[in-house]
């Protein structure tokens, strides 16, 4: 068995390593940046796979991940794990579709509530307590799958038509066009930018550049506000037009 995950401030990678903990202990989670991860999933039997959800959708470089890799998935077993802020429907299904169509056997799911990574919008925003009480209530949920999965009994969640259903007409159908493509919506406040460069390592697409001492964004942007939340000068904002806070996985637990 092995994790392979795409977290943008660290919730799904929590998730996984805790899933993954609870199973035995001794299996690796790696994120689909990561060089190996490709080998990974051709040395298992086994994948547990975490992603989070936008939109009621994956995030566009987990969708490409997938299809630029889909004969690695073939044979394989798959447990889904999606985290989200508040509502999914068929986070797991949307890629246990796209898994089944590659050839795996797709044998669990589960949703899993956590703090919301999108810091520039006032409504989506918890207080602390809140958010820790999230990750307490996804660790009992993560320890009752792993169970389930080692039992043969495994969770399913966001797998089936009703869940489909409800993630469909729930959000996808009206906030398709968000996550169909990469987006260029990322801003960029040059005044508060101090040309650290930290946005431009983090960034997964590589999208981020250095100009004059200042970030400057390439239009490809895959939503996993990794960069508005590291940015040392909160420089930067995606959905909204102002930062209200900066959330990582780290500052709740």
């Amino acid at each position: 068995m092995v994790g392979i995950y795409f977290s943008g401030t660290g919730n799904t990678k929590y998730c996984v390593e805790r899933f993954l903990a609870c199973c035995d202990g001794e299996q690796e989670a790696v994120s689909i940046e990561d060089s190996w991860a490709v080998e990974a999933i051709r040395e298992n039997e086994v994948i547990v796979f975490g992603y989070p959800v936008y939109f009621s959708n994956m995030p566009k470089i987990v969708r490409d991940f997938l299809e630029e890799h889909q004969a690695c998935f073939c044979g394989k077993k798959i447990f889904l794990i999606a985290t989200m802020g508040l509502f999914s429907g068929d986070g797991t299904g949307c890629s246990a579709r796209l898994f089944k169509k590659y050839g795996a056997d797709i044998v669990g799911g589960v949703h899993l509530k956590m703090p919301d990574c999108i810091g520039d919008e006032r409504a989506l925003k918890r207080t602390v307590r809140q958010n820790h009480e999230l990750i307490e209530a996804a660790g009992d949920k993560i320890r009752k799958a792993a169970e389930g999965l080692k039992g043969n009994r495994p969770p399913r969640e966001g797998l089936g038509f009703w869940y489909h259903a409800a993630g469909l007409f729930g959000q996808r159908l009206w906030f398709y066009g968000k996550t169909k493509d990469y987006t260029d919506r990322v801003h960029v406040d040059a005044d508060k930018c101090i040309g650290c460069g930290k946005c431009v390592s983090l960034c997964p697409m590589d999208n981020m550049e250095l100009h004059s001492g200042k970030a400057v964004q390439g239009g490809r942007c895959t939503m996993c506000y990794r960069c508005v939340n590291h940015c040392p000068g909160q420089a930067i904002t995606l959905l909204g037009k102002k930062l209200y806070e900066q959330c990582t996985v780290e500052k709740y637990l």
